[in-house]
């Protein structure tokens, strides 16, 4: 939890991008894992922590744009609570160390958004990404569950992402505490990538330092020797000489901002010939993409100029051919590189994606592409200096993908199908980064870099 002014200072920064009408910010709540009382590990929503600070189930902030009050609803423990869960503070208590001085029961909160209905003032609420709040805004406002996303307030959305998109340097203090935990998880899965080593047992034991030194991971943790497969949870198997093992994962800090970085290792420590050919293709693609980020560029262009990258890479292997830009602008890069180069960061590893990936990503000027591959852009629109986005260019040998687009012939003209064929088996490499664009160009986050060269990645898993 950062100081109390700065929360005061965001409310107020909100009120002044609304016109009119109450803001509802709805905490979350526990979520039973299989029983009511065996949940989850709590996670509050990210839009309650930026504004309201507290990091507890059951509480709701309402901002009154009119009359310039905020106020925190919930409900003081009582002693069946306290016998499992020792003294806790007063809401009152808590809702000080955020700046609100008023409080008022759960039970209030009805009449209180009732009366404003009746008055004829707008309600903004968010777009809720959880059962269980559709439910309660169905009550409490008494718009149907299936229609309560459509009603949620687009005014509030904007708000949001306008003021979220740039991080205070307190938030990026934060993210730089989860990139460095980050970077201890992804040396130690190096230091582990042993022939004869189990998935399993390298995802559980980075999984661990996430939970030792911040809360837990960002993400569920991708490891895989099936690089191929882009999110590939399944951590099932034996890692074997001459495969290559695919770690995508990150921290959330104790403030619960995160970091997100993804490795590829050979295991046993030597990249093949042919390992190394395509690692260093998407090194220089992710090197590339750094190198121009900056502000006013559109993020869709840095992604483009990636995919140039790679395709030139793969025409200069025999696996691709024709002209390097005609062949992008046709898509023909997305046979091997089907994803988005990458997505905001902060209190989301996704970065406010629960209001809507386009809202987020795109804008009046710059809209999301319907070609295959480019459409999985996440983040297109022009940088600005405060951004903090992933940059995670990969090349993927997907069989299924190559057998469709073979029998297909999609994109024939710049593909070679028949070489591309023997690398079926090869599986994926995908390299991320976590950076901070900054007045003129951008810096990676961390105190150091993690292991990226062929070198550093072959020094690291051999000690």
């Amino acid at each position: 939890m950062f100081e109390s002014k700065i929360y005061s200072e965001r409310r107020l920064r909100l009120r002044k991008k609304i016109r009119s009408g109450i803001v509802l910010i709805l905490g979350n709540n526990e979520s039973p894992m299989n029983y009511s009382a065996n949940t989850y590990h709590f996670r509050q929503d990210s839009n309650f922590l930026y504004y309201f600070g507290l990091d507890l189930p059951g509480l709701v902030g309402v901002i009154d744009i009119e009359d310039g009050k905020d106020c925190i609803y919930g409900n003081n423990v009582d002693i069946e609570d306290i016998i499992w869960m020792g003294p806790q503070p007063t809401i009152n208590d808590l809702a000080a160390k955020v700046g609100v001085l008023c409080t008022h029961p759960l039970k209030d909160l009805s009449s209180t958004l009732q009366r404003a209905i009746k008055q004829g003032r707008k309600i903004h609420f968010t777009p809720p990404y959880r059962a269980d709040n559709i439910l309660t805004l169905e009550r409490l406002l008494g718009i149907h569950q299936s229609l309560v996303q459509k009603y949620s307030s687009a005014e509030l959305v904007n708000a949001i992402v306008s003021m979220r998109s740039i991080k205070e340097a307190c938030e990026i203090a934060e993210i730089e505490k989860a990139c460095d935990i980050g970077y201890k998880m992804h040396t130690t899965a190096m230091m582990m990538a042993k022939v004869g080593e189990t998935e399993r047992n390298i995802a559980g034991t980075i999984e661990g330092i996430a939970n030792g030194l911040g809360l837990f991971p960002s993400f569920p943790i991708i490891l895989s020797q099936n690089g191929e497969t882009l999110h590939n949870h399944d951590h099932s198997q034996v890692l074997k000489e001459g495969r290559l093992l695919l770690c995508d994962a990150g921290a959330e800090a104790i403030s619960h901002y995160s970091s997100d970085f993804t490795r590829t290792i050979p295991v046993g420590g030597k990249f093949t010939q042919r390992q190394k050919d395509i690692y260093n293709i998407v090194l220089a693609a992710n090197n590339k993409a750094i190198e121009i980020s900056k502000p006013n560029i559109p993020y869709i262009q840095v992604h483009l100029e990636a995919a140039k990258v790679i395709a030139t890479g793969l025409k200069n292997l025999g696996l691709m051919k024709g002209d390097v830009s005609e062949a992008v602008a046709n898509g023909a890069h997305a046979l091997f590189y089907p994803h988005g180069l990458g997505h905001m960061m902060g209190i989301d590893v996704h970065d406010m994606e629960d209001l809507g990936e386009n809202n987020v990503g795109y804008d009046d000027e710059i809209s999301r592409s319907d070609q295959f591959g480019t459409a999985y852009v996440r983040l297109g629109r022009r940088l600005q200096e405060g951004f903090v986005i992933t940059v995670e260019p990969g090349i993927y040998f997907i069989p299924a993908l190559l057998e469709k687009w073979k029998s297909e012939m999609i994109n024939s003209s710049f593909i070679n199908y028949d070489k591309v064929a023997e690398y079926i088996g090869f599986g994926g490499i995908r390299l991320e980064d976590d950076i901070l664009i900054t007045s003129k160009g951008c810096r990676i986050l961390g105190s150091k870099r993690i292991p990226i060269t062929v070198e550093e990645v072959e020094k690291t898993v051999l000690g």
